[in-house]
């Protein structure tokens, strides 16, 4: 077997609220991977942050000593420093000392650590779901499910209908925040005694009302339960279905539930086989779990045997133009799409706009040399740019920019919702310009992305300005150095987007330098 042919070490470090976890994995040419190494070491980030907001000292000399080890322990597998990754999540990020901490543990371990935001999370977690319960994927595809993971110190939750995400959320409620919150765990009837964790989900309630006001916890078919805590419920009351994932039944779990709120930590330890601090956040985590899994139909839980890591080096393995990165993209659009829809936009406006965006976007990509992430960006923003109509028309533009910069979709992070309100910001006639705050505070990368996208949206909106949808397809060729030549397939009177396109591709001449020469055909 040569080199090319040999399979591939890879590791990953997740620096969590309650523990520092290491995996060492065997990559196939394929994509696949197993486990042949993993570690676990509690410490107290999550305690240091969610009660004093910084991370301790004893807290940050403790995490280089575990990093050492492992670094250690990866040279001992022949892994170079570049096949290692380490993430950071919710403790770091909300540390305010957490640029201090990072740059620490670079100098003293040589590890360079990222932090993943809300964004981030969903994002790997939904493809190592994908990957573990790929036996279940045709049924997924056909009801709606919930996926659900709770850490130390925030619950991620994405809800999928049919295939189609309808939005994903991040709460900051944890295992830790919870247990500061009660003053502890001990014996006693947990799910009957959380009034913090009633409140969560009356909020949440709320979340699913505004996505949908049809939708309900009762279509759920599908209840996905990520984590250690929920790895542990399921070997002691599940049963294992594939090599990826187990099964648990509805009527187990609260049983073992209310097992579980009678035991002590110390019970936990010695009887579960964990370890003291995997005990400690065993009842908190499993709480949360069944107060969302009450609410639903579900009549089984499903916990694959994954995490966030596996999501890291899936990603690694797999690559940005994989089938998984490319249904996560269609995700964005489906959460987006319901994000529209909750506004009450005009939907076929939307869609159409957006589909002649990604043509614009593609048959341009020469000239607008802009990357994946901005097609992304263009598409979502495009799909939404009319929003704003369900405020008021006047000042609509606007109004969009608000509610998209104060909404949550699925795989953009919150600079990339402010990059995508600022575009629906100028899509009409007013330009971008650096006396405005908003802009003025973006990168020069970021402000000449927004020019671009933002000339690209003008003259894609002008092609359906009738909001008839009449101009099926176009294609594009540069003519004279200076000419962009637009020859659409159209239908019926175009009288107002041949107008329109006059009046909105001044910023597209500005920013391109071509002039758009109009050349339909019906």
């Amino acid at each position: 077997m040569t080199n090319e042919q040999k399979p591939r070490l890879a590791g990953v470090i997740d620096i969590g609220s309650s523990a520092i976890r290491m995996v060492v994995m065997q990559i196939e040419k394929n994509g696949e991977f197993r486990k042949v190494d993993r570690a676990s070491k509690p410490i107290q980030f999550g305690r240091d942050v969610f009660i004093k907001k910084v991370i301790g000292r004893e807290s940050i000399n403790q995490a280089i000593r575990i990093l050492n080890g492992f670094s250690e322990l990866f040279a001992a597998w022949g892994i170079a420093r570049d096949d290692v990754f380490v993430i950071a999540t919710s403790a770091i990020r909300e540390a305010r000392n957490r640029d201090t901490f990072i740059d620490r543990v670079f100098i003293r371990t040589g590890f360079n650590v990222k932090i993943a935001d809300g964004v981030e999370e969903n994002h790997l977690t939904y493809l190592a779901v994908l990957h573990a319960i790929e036996g279940l994927r045709a049924t997924f595809a056909r009801s709606s499910n919930i996926i659900i993971e709770v850490g130390g110190g925030s619950t991620e939750l994405m809800i999928m209908d049919k295939g189609k995400m309808v939005s994903a959320h991040l709460f900051r409620l944890g295992t830790l925040r919870l247990e500061h919150n009660w003053g502890g765990f001990e014996a006693g009837d947990a799910l009957n005694k959380v009034p913090i964790v009633q409140s969560l989900m009356e909020q949440f309630r709320g979340t699913i009302a505004g996505v949908n006001a049809e939708y309900n916890l009762a279509k759920i078919k599908y209840f996905v339960m990520v984590g250690g805590d929920a790895r542990t419920a399921a070997l002691h009351c599940g049963q294992k279905k594939s090599e990826h994932y187990s099964i648990i039944k509805r009527q187990d779990f609260f049983d073992y539930l209310e097992k579980l709120a009678s035991f002590t930590v110390e019970d936990c330890v010695r009887l579960l086989n964990v370890s003291y601090y995997e005990a400690e956040s065993l009842l908190p985590a499993l709480t949360i779990f069944g107060l969302f899994f009450r609410e639903t139909a579900a009549e089984e839980l499903v916990v694959p045997d994954v995490s966030i890591r596996e999501g890291v080096l899936l990603r690694f393995a797999l690559g940005s133009d994989s089938k998984q990165e490319r249904q996560f993209h269609g995700q964005i659009f489906a959460s987006a799409l319901s994000l529209g829809r909750k506004y009450h936009f005009d939907e076929a406006h939307g869609l159409h706009v957006s589909t002649l965006s990604m043509v614009f976007f593609d048959s341009f990509s020469d000239q607008h040399g802009l990357g994946e992430k901005a097609q992304v960006l263009l598409q979502v923003a495009a799909l939404l740019h009319d929003i704003g109509y369900f405020v008021r028309a006047t000042g609509h533009h606007k109004h969009g920019q608000y509610l998209i910069q104060n909404s949550e979709l699925f795989g953009l992070s919150i600079d990339e919702l402010n990059l995508v309100g600022q575009i629906v910001r100028y899509h009409r006639s007013t330009r971008p310009l650096r006396d405005h705050a908003e802009f003025n505070a973006l990168t020069q990368e970021q402000r000449v992305m927004v020019l671009k996208l933002t000339a690209l949206l003008r003259v894609c909106d002008s092609l359906d300005r009738s909001h008839c949808q009449r101009i099926k397809d176009f294609s594009l060729a540069i003519k004279d150095d200076d000419i962009l030549e637009l020859t659409a397939d159209f239908q019926g009177d175009i009288s107002l987007e041949r107008q329109a396109l006059v009046a909105k591709s001044e910023l597209f001449e500005d920013v391109f330098g071509y002039r758009i020469a109009f050349a339909g055909k019906n």
